[in-house]
């Protein structure tokens, strides 16, 4: 493995410190797979274009790709189109325990960047493809998150009837980069064992279709077709969002019986307990659209924060609706450390602090923090370089020529 700096004595070591990786990735999907190697120890080399990864310079919704996925790398520019910037890269590659790439099938191979030929050079290589779909009769379609949606059933699961919608994240290049850091795990533990590496695939399609499974199994076993969710059968009948006072709303739910008497007596809905149409969930499930109505009027003057209060109390289900930007304040993000700070490395905010939500999980207790904040374009080229053995003036004469930035 790639020697890194040790870390300071009092602070126990990441899980893959002393692991080298060298990403060849941009928008979402592979930088994913990157930030989870790289949040747990790992020395990760992101190879951008002389431009710049495209992520870095992107509107709207695509504006936060780059600072949110890249944190706790480096950055390298390298033009691959020239042969001495090829040449650098898999130099850099040959010095790789992990080598991470979401180009299109056959781009890598171009520039003798794949796993036939770096496998060749170094036997325990990790190879790790993110694409569009698995080997197979789709694998050389042009994928984004949305097309997988839409041809796997999860936008129309998500969207109304005759109205698919694609979920309101990129979950599947997400998704998708995080199963490609758990075969990546695997692989590494075979290598402790065999001493040889492998190639990886991970696929936003299949990605896709692992997260509808339930609903495929849901027609195998019921032998009815799934419903969007909007207009699906809940199996339970207390579990959707009331508008309340001054326009207002919230999530409420009641998923057993012992919660839905506990929420009568909360709300002051005792009548309701001694109903018979009532009286277990599958009775309040067949009568769902009655009780609903019931609900709707009877809360429709109660606040948000004053129902809140009373099923926090109770230990009971609900759930504020928040917008995404109104969780920079959230006091369990704030008080647990789930957020952290990072600096903007492009755009009119650049050098600007803000806070981005780390990775779900603690290890020993203690959530995976920033190390080194997301890179400008070409940040640590020279140092990189000079690691790989080009003294200075090659350094130069390849910045002259463009092979590198």
């Amino acid at each position: 493995m790639h020697q890194s700096k040790a870390l300071p004595p009092a602070t126990p070591a990441l899980p893959l410190t002393g692991l080298r990786v060298v990403e060849f990735t941009h928008m979402v999907m592979g930088p994913t797979c990157g930030m989870v190697l790289a949040d747990m120890g790992a020395d990760v080399i992101k190879v951008e274009p002389i431009e710049g990864d495209r992520t870095r310079h992107l509107l709207g919704a695509g504006a936060g790709f780059f600072p949110m996925f890249n944190r706790n790398k480096k950055s390298i520019a390298i033009d691959l189109h020239q042969p001495e910037g090829a040449a650098v890269a898999r130099l850099l590659a040959a010095s790789a325990d992990v080598v991470l790439e979401n180009f299109k099938p056959g781009t890598m191979a171009k520039y003798g960047l794949d796993y036939a030929a770096l496998s060749q050079v170094n036997e325990r290589l990790i190879y790790v493809s993110h694409k569009g779909f698995l080997p197979g009769p789709y694998e050389h379609r042009t994928a984004l998150d949305e097309v997988v949606q839409m041809m796997g059933g999860l936008a129309y699961m998500t969207g109304r009837p005759g109205d698919p919608l694609r979920a309101g994240s990129s979950v599947n290049d997400i998704m998708g980069g995080l199963f490609g850091a758990i075969g990546t795990l695997g692989a590494l533990i075979q290598r402790g064992i065999t001493g040889k590496g492998q190639e990886v695939q991970s696929a936003l399609f299949e990605n896709n279709v692992f997260l509808v499974g339930q609903h495929m199994l849901q027609y195998a076993m019921t032998g009815q077709p799934a419903a969007p969710m909007p207009a699906r059968i809940s199996p339970w009948a207390v579990y959707d969002v009331f508008a309340v006072k001054d326009g207002e709303q919230i999530f409420l739910a009641a998923v057993s019986d012992a919660q839905w008497l506990a929420f009568c007596d909360v709300l002051g809905l005792g009548d309701l307990k001694l109903d018979p149409r009532f009286a277990s969930n599958n009775d309040r499930v067949r009568s769902r659209p009655a009780l609903l109505a019931i609900l709707r009027a009877r809360l429709a003057e109660r606040g948000a924060a004053e129902l809140a209060a009373l099923l926090e109390a109770h230990d009971l289900p609900f759930a504020p609706i928040r917008r995404p930007e109104e969780l920079f304040d959230d006091e369990h993000l704030l008080a647990t450390g789930g957020l952290a700070a990072i600096t903007l490395p492009d755009g009119p905010r650049a050098g600007q602090t803000t806070k981005a939500p780390l990775f779900p999980f603690t290890l020993g207790g203690q959530r995976l923090g920033v190390r080194l904040q997301p890179p400008t374009l070409g940040q640590h080229t020279a140092e990189l370089l000079a690691e790989l053995g080009y003294s200075a003036e090659i350094v130069e004469a390849l910045r002259v020529a463009h092979a590198v930035a």
